[in-house]
């Protein structure tokens, strides 16, 4: 377990990608992936960056609204990138892309983003504290920068919505 107030990990240390092939267990009766197995796969991703972070086992706590921005076709190829770019406490928030890929055509399009919070738990599924999120690269810094807008702007645009 870390003393939070003085450990530290970096972004890159979270960073998580997962491929998978669309097969037909995952699909829909139009041969498109089903929603349900691409948020299994994001759940996934955001509980290993987690881990891989905190050195702790994670719990889902939250998951920000999702939009399906594109269909993910059977035999695509289907890579979900995760990495954690905030922390409190005893919680993380993971930035979670999904993209697709067709290698025949060449074809590469991004699919879903959300951002998930996780919360470390010790041995007794107490939560946990985690260490400080770092990011000595100006690679890192860009894309917890980039994450950090993104959930700001996601957050405007709900809250646009709820008012109009």
């Amino acid at each position: 377990m870390y003393d939070h107030d003085s450990d530290t990990a970096s972004l890159a240390e979270s960073y998580t990608e997962l491929s998978e092939i669309l097969m037909p267990d995952d699909t829909n009766n139009l041969g498109r992936a089903l929603g349900g197995a691409i948020l299994h796969w994001m759940d996934i991703a955001a509980a290993v960056a987690g881990r891989r972070f905190a050195r702790e086992q994670v719990v889902t706590a939250a998951m920000d609204h999702v939009d399906f921005r594109a269909a993910i076709d059977l035999g695509d190829i289907v890579t979900v990138q995760a990495y954690v770019f905030a922390t409190g406490d005893t919680s993380m928030d993971v930035k979670v892309d999904v993209h697709s890929e067709r290698p025949e055509t060449g074809d590469y399009e991004a699919t879903a983003t959300s951002f998930f919070t996780m919360v470390a738990v010790d041995d007794d599924g107490t939560s946990a504290p985690v260490p400080h999120l770092e990011c000595p690269t100006e690679a890192e810094v860009a894309l917890r920068e980039t994450a950090l807008d993104r959930r700001r702007e996601r957050r405007r645009d709900l809250l646009d919505a709820s008012t109009a």
